[in-house]
């Protein structure tokens, strides 16, 4: 019986799991720095926000860079091709599992916000306003000039 069990479990386990199942796991995939994937199923980083893709972020200098597109890359790197752990809170309205995600026992959502490539997203959540905090004062990567919040960039605004 118990070798029945464990068989169940592994074909759960190897199966695409469902959004409302509580935890997701296997490789991922980066759709953006506060966006990933595992197995067909679109994860959204609980209580973050990054910047979009196509978001410009201005370095101190006057240069203008893609800090979206750096988060993203920075969030792959940093995952590679390494399990991942997501454990579902919710689900959004566009379907997407709401989840804190850790790889090695580290909380991926607080990585990318300590580090600077997202900000804590005080609507849904107050868990990352330490690490966003530390980001800031240190000045690390958006932190290190000037860039607009994601839901203003979202918005329409642009930086002047």
């Amino acid at each position: 019986m118990p070798l029945l069990k464990i068989f169940a479990a592994l074909a759960l386990l190897l199966s695409a799991a469902p959004v409302t199942a509580n935890e997701l796991v296997g490789v991922a995939s980066v759709i953006d720095a506060d966006t990933i994937e595992i197995r067909g199923v679109r994860i959204r980083l609980h209580g973050i926000d990054a910047p979009e893709s196509r978001q410009l972020c201005r370095r101190n200098s006057g240069d203008e860079w893609r800090c979206g597109q750096q988060a993203a890359l920075a969030l792959s790197d940093r995952i590679g091709r390494r399990t991942v752990n997501c454990a579902v809170r919710d689900v959004d309205r566009y379907d997407r599992a709401i989840a804190v995600c850790t790889q090695d026992n580290q909380d991926l959502n607080r990585w990318l916000v300590n580090e600077g490539w997202a900000v804590a997203y005080r609507r849904y959540s107050r868990d990352y306003i330490e690490a966003e905090d530390q980001a800031r004062r240190a000045g690390r990567n958006i932190w290190s000039g000037e860039f607009l919040m994601p839901w203003n960039w979202r918005r329409g605004q642009r930086l002047p």
